[in-house]
Order: C-alpha cells, then sequence, then structure tokens
C-alpha cells in the first residue's frame, strides 16, 4: 500500500486560500481533506519544521519549539526504556516522534510523541505499514497498542481531549500522558474501555502497563545543573 503520488488537481478540489503560517509552513489550497492531507505530509512540499495534524476535518499546526527538559529531554527517557523492554522481549516496534499515525475511519492523522506497535497488531492487520513514495515506509495505519503523548503549552486542550478522543475512537487500547511542565511530573495510563479511557490505578509508585506487560514507574528530581532528570523504569 503506498500514498498517492500525485495532490489532487485545483479543479477538483474544494475552493479556499491557501494557508500561510507566519512564513514559517504553507498549507496549500488543494488539502481539503484526510487524503490530500497525507499527499501534503508525505510531499517534498511538507514543510520540514513543525507539526501538522488532521483531527475530523480540521488541520491543526503546532510551530513552537519543544522545550528541551520538560518534553524533549523526558520523551528521550521514555524512548530509550520502552525500547530497551520490548527489544529484550522481541514483542514489536517503538517509533519516536516524527512518524505519522493515520485512521481514516475517525480521519486521525498526527504525529505522536511515541507510539509502540507489537509484531501481532501487524500481522493480524490491525495496523499496515505504509510505503513512501521512492523508498520504505513512512506511516502507520491502523489502531497502534499505545500512544504517548508529553503536554507543553501549546498542546494542551489537544492532549487531553481532542486526541484522547480520538485514540480512544480509533481504538488504541493504552494512551500515556504526561505533564512536566514547572515543577510538576504528573503521569498516567490510560487503559480503553467500552465508554471511555480510565485511569490506571499506581501501586507502590508504579503504574501497571496492559500493553506492555511491565510495572512502568517515573521518578523526576535535580541533576547537577539544577535542571529537571527523569529516571523511567520498566519491571515484570
Amino acid at each position: 500500500m503506498s500514498i498517492a503520488e500525485s495532490p489532487p488537481s485545483l479543479a477538483s478540489a474544494a475552493q479556499r486560500c491557501r494557508v500561510n503560517l507566519a512564513d514559517e509552513a504553507l498549507i496549500p489550497a488543494w488539502v481539503t481533506d484526510l487524503t490530500s492531507f497525507r499527499t501534503w505530509a508525505a510531499s517534498d512540499d511538507y514543510p520540514p519544521r513543525g507539526r501538522f495534524s488532521f483531527f475530523r476535518g480540521e488541520i491543526w499546526a503546532d510551530l513552537a519549539m519543544e522545550q528541551l527538559f520538560s518534553h524533549n529531554l523526558l520523551k528521550t527517557k521514555l524512548i530509550a526504556a520502552l525500547s530497551r523492554w520490548v527489544d529484550q522481549h522481541s514483542t514489536g516496534y517503538v517509533f519516536s516522534d516524527g512518524v505519522r499515525l493515520t485512521d481514516p475511519r475517525v480521519e486521525l492523522s498526527t504525529e505522536p510523541d511515541l507510539v509502540y506497535v507489537s509484531f501481532d497488531a501487524i500481522r493480524d492487520g490491525r495496523v499496515r505499514l505504509i510505503k513512501g513514495q521512492t523508498e520504505g515506509y513512512v506511516e502507520l495505519e491502523g489502531t497502534v497498542d499505545l500512544v504517548v503523548e508529553i503536554v507543553s503549552p501549546s498542546s494542551v486542550r489537544k492532549d487531553l481531549e481532542t486526541l484522547r478522543d480520538l485514540y480512544w475512537a480509533s481504538g488504541v487500547p493504552e494512551y500515556w500522558l504526561l505533564d512536566a511542565r514547572g515543577n510538576r511530573l504528573q503521569f498516567q495510563i490510560l487503559d480503553r474501555r467500552a465508554d471511555a479511557y480510565h485511569t490506571v490505578s499506581a501501586n507502590d509508585s508504579a503504574v501497571l502497563s496492559p500493553a506492555l506487560k511491565c510495572a512502568v514507574s517515573l521518578q523526576r528530581d535535580d541533576d547537577p545543573l539544577g535542571n529537571p532528570r527523569f529516571v523511567v523504569e520498566l519491571t515484570s
């Protein structure tokens, strides 16, 4: 399966103006639905900076720079810990930010901070690897096993409300939400139930991850320079 190789003609697209975001990014006028959004996201015209998502007919753009400690460092620690665990148990893949996750059934296309997809999900067809125009794979399509989002000042409503609803509608079994802004450290594992996501209760400072079949502990203190330091531990 591959993404369409060329954009639709303007004659066939709904007529609207292209969107210029403070000269940082340009959204072409032919991007009018999920299909054209995915084509644009896989093209050479896609902006090298910023994050762009499609949520049920709405294009969401975030051009804010990522905070070093409360976002990027925390994400790095999570990716390292989850990658080690998944590799040790040979259960699937951990993808960092930059990977595109799409579910056409709920009109969702976004770039999470972290995604875990099991080998079983790919074998069973719940997740499809989408080929790029020239080589390799560039996108995940379907229902992945686990998604992680780290809250930033520009993504509060997106992470806490919009994506929570869309990931649930997509059938994602487990959604992790982290917020390390300021002096806080909030960590939730949300388990998908029939009506909504429900928070998994912590036990001795660790939270059980059904998707990874392990207990997850996340601690924060200060490094020698007084900046936040995070320790992520996964145990059986």
